[in-house]
């Protein structure tokens, strides 16, 4: 080889260490993460009750979404749907919320046939608080009822978007509301309007019958924990339960708004999204 032709191939392969060196031009932009994003959701849907529409957490006694552990947009709230957003994932104004307040179990199927319209690639599934929060403790869902309604709505999902991803939380510790509660005059006196009387009702006793109705709900939101747990498990491996970290969650007053002094505020909000996404399991 021509002397002259060496010296141009040693500059080019000199030029071209160095480009690799510095991370030339020609490589692809990282994301956020550092690393092109895959696998994540280009939409998700939130399925369940007034705990994922936000419901009180404005400072008014309705919906908000925007709060939502699961598909809130506000700025207030790190949800599951902004944590995917500022990962790159390719969902910008695709969450959809079919969550509604009141809901129990069996309107689940219905707001799952809501998601595989969406052809929604992640969905969140909380449900159960109402199932149990009824006028009396005789009146709660039986667990084995729950758990085919529950069934019934992930069959939807299983058979509308078979390659979608289902998180299933658990239900929160309703009793530890009462805990963290009962001795707070605006707690009780908003209480006796008839909040959850199966566990609220007469909220400062210390009578047995209401220990032992506080028991027998804590006991029912324990089966239900366990048929959400045994549904996911039947679903498959597209599903994920999220292990009891929402049912652990020692929350305080501070994290439940002071109008009904139930549902979550902000700051509840948060603890349910920092509790429910690693369970997820979205790489980021």
């Amino acid at each position: 080889m021509p002397r002259r032709w060496v010296a141009a191939v040693a500059c080019l392969l000199a030029l071209t260490a160095l480009a690799c060196e510095e991370g030339g031009g020609a490589s692809p932009r990282p994301t956020k993460s550092g690393s092109t994003p895959t696998g994540l959701p280009a939409t998700m849907a939130a399925l369940g009750d007034s705990i994922t529409t936000g419901f009180g957490s404005c400072l008014v006694l309705t919906s908000c979404q925007r709060n939502s552990w699961s598909t809130g947009d506000g700025i207030r709230v790190e949800s599951h749907y902004r944590r995917l957003l500022d990962a790159d994932a390719p969902i910008r104004n695709r969450a959809r919320n079919h969550a509604v307040p009141g809901a129990r179990a069996e309107a689940l199927a219905g707001q799952a046939g809501a998601a595989v319209k969406d052809k929604a690639d992640y969905v969140t599934v909380l449900i159960g608080a109402n199932d149990a929060c009824r006028n009396d403790i005789d009146a709660m869902t039986p667990p084995a009822t729950f758990r085919s309604q529950v069934d019934k709505a992930l069959r939807v999902l299983r058979e509308g978007r078979p390659k979608a991803r289902v998180l299933v939380a658990s239900i929160p510790d309703l009793n530890r509301l009462w805990e963290v509660g009962h001795t707070e005059s605006r707690a009780v006196r908003i209480w006796k309007t008839g909040i959850c009387p199966a566990l609220l009702a007469n909220p400062t006793s210390d009578a047995k019958a209401d220990r032992d109705r506080r028991a027998r709900f804590a006991e029912r939101i324990d089966a239900y924990n366990s048929q959400l747990k045994a549904a996911c498990r039947a679903y498959g491996s597209r599903c994920r339960y999220d292990g009891g970290a929402v049912h652990r969650v020692r929350f305080s007053l501070d994290e439940v708004n002071a109008l009904d002094w139930f549902h979550p505020n902000v700051a509840g909000q948060n603890r349910l999204a920092d509790a429910t996404f690693p369970a997820a399991g979205w790489r980021l």
